[in-house]
């Protein structure tokens, strides 16, 4: 992309006209008057100007725009192995502006790897399948139940579109974690929300139901990536939100390319691009969105998001800042596409994968997650496990839970706690017991040159 100097020496500006004559650094900034208006990068078509105010508008035309955030997501799908010719992707699609460009771009490289395959003679990378998956909250949200049978409609019509390749699409009840009983799981799911008296904390909770609704239709329909529309805006919010609500440790296992802590990695190829470049993409090409009112108005997470637009507005590279800065932390093992040596997998694909997927030094490791928001969590935070019998599962789901969802989710009396746990779903159980016996494996490794054994003799 052009250096935007004047004082540049590389000749990036010393092109011709069709006439012949020179273009200067004047006539490529727009400007008043007489002045001819073209765009930066390419230095022939006529900029696009959206009218939104951004630091950008009115640089670059269409095309030359549309290739800068294409690019971005396509140099961050190859760098970090997110999508590779074996692979089955699901789209995790809300509808919105995000999510639809994450969809629109996944659909073009699947649309360029058919276009390949086809023409290759031997044919050794097969085309990666796409489906798309939408969660359906009309259980939390009654009130938005006609909005939401409208947008499964559009939804529906919106991936008929987007083929051939032909996308499955599934559109997922958040109440399904609890059980194939719909009227029992959504019983238990309406119990479970009206028990967290945090606004912040309900909506962190829903959060965390929707990826476990996502990972269930991927895993149980064969897809190994879950592809996630988070931007560099959503990503900057979460950065500040995640300090405020003590999650510090945490954090930078959230903001990498890869998050693979999960039964199914989740990839977010849309990290680099900020909601304006996004916005403004989805008016050029004419992707409609449709925004569900599903978040509350009053919690940390919107006073954050809020506090965020304001310092964009004031400078434009705010939110980029921010997400720079919190990369620096040290990210989590599991950062990472992990690499296979299965023998079904193309042997294209494996070097694919040791080529481009990145090698984390000194990259921190946990073995315990928080069973509410499945966080990583320092030993030390669910070191009290080793001290409950069994029929204490409230005391064993406190300590094994991170401190943010101690203080924002889980009841502070203990009758409130027994029946907060009784309403959760069987996952989030089975891995506070499951955490409990590895704790406990833990403690005895490390005393274990102080044991006697069986036929040992105390002297």
């Amino acid at each position: 992309m052009a250096c935007n100097s004047s004082g540049c020496e590389s000749g990036c500006y010393d092109r011709e006209k069709d006439n012949g004559s020179k273009i200067s650094v004047e006539d490529v900034v727009a400007g008043g008057g007489n002045q001819e208006s073209v765009c930066v990068k390419c230095k022939c078509n006529e900029p696009m100007t959206f009218g939104d105010g951004g630091s950008e508008d009115g640089k670059f035309c269409a095309e030359c725009f549309r290739n800068n955030v294409f690019g971005k997501f396509r140099l961050a799908v190859t760098s970090h192995a997110m999508i590779t010719p074996s692979d089955n992707v699901l789209v995790a699609f809300s509808g919105g502006s995000s999510s639809r460009v994450a969809l629109q771009f996944v659909h073009e490289l699947q649309i360029k790897a058919l276009k390949n395959y086809e023409a290759s003679r031997d044919r050794s990378l097969p085309v990666f399948g796409v489906g798309v998956a939408f969660v359906d909250e009309t259980a939390a949200f009654p009130a938005l139940s006609t909005e939401m049978v409208d947008a499964i409609e559009w939804i529906r019509s919106t991936v008929s579109s987007l083929s051939p390749p032909a996308k499955d699409v599934y559109v997922v009840p958040v109440e399904s974690v609890f059980g194939s009983d719909s009227l029992e799981a959504r019983d238990r799911l309406v119990k479970l929300l009206d028990s967290v008296p945090d606004d912040t904390g309900k909506e962190d909770l829903l959060l965390h139901l929707k990826m476990l609704s996502l990972q269930k239709v991927a895993s149980e329909n064969g897809y190994n990536r879950l592809v996630v529309g988070s931007c560099t805006s959503r990503i900057a919010s979460h950065v500040l939100s995640a300090t405020v609500k003590g999650r510090g440790y945490s954090l930078s296992a959230d903001i990498q390319h890869v998050d693979a802590r999960w039964k199914v990695p989740i990839v977010l190829p849309l990290r680099d691009c900020v909601r304006l470049e996004i916005t403004r993409l989805c008016h050029l090409d004419g992707l409609k969105t449709v925004e569900l009112a599903c978040r509350s108005q009053c919690g940390i997470n919107d006073l954050v998001s809020s506090f965020v637009a304001l310092l964009q507005e004031e400078n434009p590279s705010r939110e980029c800042t921010i997400v720079r800065t919190a990369a620096k932390l040290t990210p989590f093992y599991f950062n990472k596409i992990p690499e296979t040596d299965d023998s079904n997998v193309p042997m294209a694909t494996q070097r694919r994968l040791k080529r481009f997927n990145l090698k984390y030094d000194g990259s921190m490791t946990t073995e315990a997650f928080c069973p509410i928001c499945n966080g990583p969590l320092n030993r030390s935070d669910s070191s009290d496990l080793d001290t409950f019998e069994e029929g204490q599962e409230a005391d064993v789901l406190y300590a094994a839970c991170c401190s943010s969802c101690r203080f924002q989710i889980l009841p502070e009396d203990g009758s409130s706690l027994e029946q907060f746990s009784s309403f959760l779903p069987d996952h989030m159980i089975s891995q506070v017991k499951h955490q409990k016996v590895d704790s406990q494996a833990h403690l005895r490794e490390k005393i274990k040159d102080c044991l006697l054994l069986d036929d040992e003799e105390v002297v």
